[in-house]
């Protein structure tokens, strides 16, 4: 099942995509939840048979926002592909492999939705992008065993961890490049983790204006996801709704000879299988 947040006549609601259309479960569950993460906080089971509802409008006529449009907590891990470390290495940020998950949080409104635009930070050239997969916690937890997380999971979307380098690097801390208001994206929706039985067996790939340039199975990432909730979930409890971005493969364009930065009026998609595609393009926050 394909799970979305959208807006239609001005009006937010939340619902399930089946096929070209959409079932809006915020008008069947009216007066009991209000947003998405409400629904996954009450268990996916409230849907029970998605056939039993008719559909309600067709998805072409509403603007997709964030699949979970209010997470309490955006956690993300850096240089967790081993050829993304070596490249990273090769740019001149000589650093050791982590031995333990490098995270870093992002703020929520450093994420655009699907096809708005990433703003681009003007302050810098340096604006790259990041194609990932993402985990949706469904079941909330606190220090949540390794061998439990994937009870925890209710599914996955794409993360476009968009990054502004040279602010990345200003300090030994990550921070504010990674959180340029709406730098980044995630999105289309979340596909139920009963869809996914095997997330590392999904393809990566990231394309500018069509042109391939990152292309890896999830499967390479150093950490995995049951570690990396475990991890997480012991410095703060999860909560239904939250987003764990699992790292990028190699081929971001700062590592490039010469370097491959985002400008306004590129077009960014991330793509991975089973999900499908999050598209963005570069704007100019001015114009």
């Amino acid at each position: 099942m394909k799970l979305i947040s959208f807006e239609k006549a001005g009006k937010a609601s939340f619902g399930a995509v089946v096929g070209e259309r959409i079932v809006d479960l915020g008008r069947h569950f009216e007066g009991r939840f209000a947003t998405l993460r409400d629904l996954l906080t009450a268990g996916l089971g409230e849907i029970g048979d998605i056939s039993r509802y008719p559909t309600d409008c067709a998805l072409a006529d509403v603007k997709l926002l964030k699949p979970v449009t209010n997470p309490e907590h955006i956690w993300c891990l850096a240089v967790n592909y081993a050829d993304h470390h070596k490249e990273v290495e090769s740019a001149g940020r000589a650093q050791d492999l982590p031995k333990y998950p490098a995270v870093f949080a992002r703020f929520n409104d450093s994420f655009a939705a699907q096809d708005e635009g990433l703003w681009h930070p003007e302050v810098s050239e340096q604006f790259d992008y990041e194609g990932e997969l993402a985990v949706v916690i469904g079941r909330g937890g606190y220090r949540i065993a390794a061998a439990d997380a994937f009870a925890h999971i209710a599914g996955y979307t794409i993360l476009n961890d968009g990054s502004v380098r040279d602010w990345q690097f200003h300090t030994r801390q990550i921070t504010p490049g990674k959180n340029f208001y709406r730098s980044g994206a995630i999105g289309p929706w979340i596909v139920t983790a009963d869809e996914i039985p095997d997330p590392y067996a999904l393809r990566i790939e990231t394309r500018l204006n069509g042109q391939v340039l990152q292309s890896d199975p999830a499967g390479l990432m150093l950490h995995k996801i049951a570690g990396f909730i475990e991890y997480v979930s012991t410095i703060a409890p999860l909560q239904p709704g939250d987003i764990l971005a699992t790292g990028t493969p190699s081929g971001v364009g700062f590592s490039r000879n010469p370097p491959v930065w985002m400008k306004p009026g590129d077009v960014c998609e991330v793509s991975i299988d089973k999900i499908g595609t999050l598209r963005n393009q570069i704007v100019n926050p001015q114009s």
